[in-house]
This record gives structure tokens, C-alpha cells and sequence, in this order.
């Protein structure tokens, strides 16, 4: 059994542990958006954009558009990671426990997840800094638009490793020269026709709703969730999914060393964790 990383997205350490290819895997540990189209398909049509230094102008025009937003209050960044570290950097902050953690936690600005990681419920109340990584697929809108906005398009569009993230409002932030890489910056466009918020939340909804049907089956409790993933308190299931090839998220990083947190997968997902789930009975 591998030792959980600090952030999940362990699935390829696993395959390592297992011998088996990466895509072998299903990885749950992760909370991507189980709709997304191919990004390899549209980035690949983009390739001579490495022979140029990035200039990520249009692909901030292109997801102010979507999201209907001034583009001069709008950032592009490596990743949600920078986009919080950017913010952590300038501000500073805290945070009421559990939540990522990746947050400052200081004094300063009171900074919120929403949904709420690792829970999964939509948040209510006030915060300075708002992390919306998850609320677009949560709500089938792009941004509650209050306050300073960070996310992370890596878990919208199901591409972590192209690393792409933003911040909406707040003061002006010191980020490094070139830090969208020349594939987002020249592929993002694209990519963004695609999205369906609507859509995607409503069938992630209905994914979900199944997926605690399949928890319950299983015996198991899982908390109320608006998100593409749910909590539940469930010692022991990481290392007992681990052998069959599927991976669900540690949350002692959260405080929560009983719990796990389980993305939201397709069909073919659900159908192979139910048997995995239910063979274990």
C-alpha cells in the first residue's frame, strides 16, 4: 500500500506499487470532472506553441468571455496551486478548520473553500478569499462573484498536469514571468468551447446521486454533498481499494484520519467501484 500523498492524485504511484499502467487505474482521488472532453485531442492540435515564448493575452480574453467577467480583474496562473500561493503571498490569511491545505493560515483575510473541501456543501456567510475550484461544477455556474476568487480550470476541464488556474478581483499580485505555459495559453480557447456548465452539473448531480447508492450498499455513511465528490467516514478503505487498482483520497491532511474522500467517476467508474465494493462484502 503507497503512503497518501498530501493532495491525492497518487494514481500513478499506484500503478508503480502495482505494475500496471497508469490508465489502469481509477483514480478517486482526484476530483476531475468525469465529463470533460479529451484535452490531449485539443492541446495536441497545438503543439508549435512550444516553439514560442507564451503570451497568454487571448486565453484570458477567451475565459473573461466565458465567464462573463472584465478581463483586467482576471489572472491567468500555473494551477489553482499558484493562484493561492499568489494570494497567500500578497495577503496572507486563515481559515476556519478543516479546509485546504493548502490556505494560509495566519492572520489576515478569512479564506473559504465553496464547496467546502472536503465536505462538498455550497457555502453561505462572507469570506475575503473565495477558492470556486469546485463551484462550477457544483452549480452549473461559473462564480459566485463575490470577494477575491481564486480556482483551478485543471479540475473543470480534467487536466491536471496542463496546470491552469486563475484569480477574479483583488489587488495587483507579483507573479513570475511566463508562468502559463505556451499550451494553455494558446490551447485554452478551445478547450473553453466545449464547456457545458449546465450540463455537466446536472449529470454530475445524477453520477453522484449514485454513487451514494452504491456507499449505502456498502454500508457505509457518506455526508451530504453539492459537489463532484463526497466525504465519509471509512477507516480502512483506502488500503482495501488499493490492491483492486482504484484510489480514493486520504483526508488526514484535513484533520479527518477516518475519513476518505471519493470523486465523482463516469458509468464504467461506478460500475467497477460497486463490484470492487460489493466482491468486498
Amino acid at each position: 500500500m503507497i503512503p497518501a500523498g498530501p493532495h491525492g492524485g497518487d494514481g500513478a504511484r499506484l500503478a508503480a506499487a502495482l505494475g500496471v499502467d497508469p490508465a489502469a487505474v481509477l483514480d478517486l482521488s482526484a476530483s476531475l470532472n468525469p465529463l470533460a472532453p479529451d484535452a490531449g485531442e485539443v492541446v495536441g492540435k497545438h503543439l508549435d506553441a512550444l516553439r514560442r515564448y507564451p503570451d497568454p493575452a487571448r486565453a484570458t480574453a477567451a475565459l473573461a468571455a466565458a465567464m462573463d467577467v472584465d478581463p483586467g480583474r482576471l489572472l491567468l496562473t500555473n494551477g489553482g496551486a499558484e493562484a493561492i500561493a499568489l494570494v497567500a503571498a500578497e495577503l496572507g490569511g486563515r481559515v476556519e478548520e478543516p479546509d485546504f491545505a493548502l490556505y494560509p493560515r495566519g492572520g489576515g483575510p478569512l479564506w473559504r473553500s465553496n464547496p467546502h473541501n472536503p465536505t462538498g456543501r455550497l457555502a453561505d456567510g462572507h469570506a475575503d478569499v473565495w477558492d470556486e475550484a469546485f463551484y462550477p461544477l457544483a452549480t452549473g455556474r461559473w462564480t459566485r462573484g463575490e470577494g477575491i476568487v481564486v480556482g483551478s480550470l485543471t479540475k473543470l476541464l480534467a487536466c491536471p498536469g496542463l496546470r491552469v488556474g486563475y484569480v477574479l478581483g483583488g489587488p495587483r499580485l507579483r507573479q513570475p514571468a511566463w508562468s502559463v505555459n505556451g499550451l494553455v495559453a494558446a490551447a485554452l480557447p478551445d478547450m473553453l468551447d466545449a464547456v457545458d456548465l449546465p450540463a455537466w452539473a446536472a449529470a454530475i448531480a445524477g453520477l453522484r446521486t449514485r454513487l451514494v447508492g452504491i456507499l449505502h450498499g456498502a454500508g457505509l455513511q457518506p455526508e451530504p454533498s453539492d459537489a463532484n465528490f463526497v466525504l465519509v467516514r471509512a477507516p480502512g478503505l483506502r488500503s482495501r481499494l488499493a490492491p483492486h487498482g482504484i484510489l480514493v483520497r486520504d483526508c488526514a491532511s484535513f484533520g479527518l484520519p477516518e475519513h476518505v474522500r471519493i470523486a465523482v467517476p463516469d458509468h464504467a467508474g461506478l460500475a467497477r467501484l460497486e463490484e470492487v465494493l460489493c466482491a468486498a462484502r
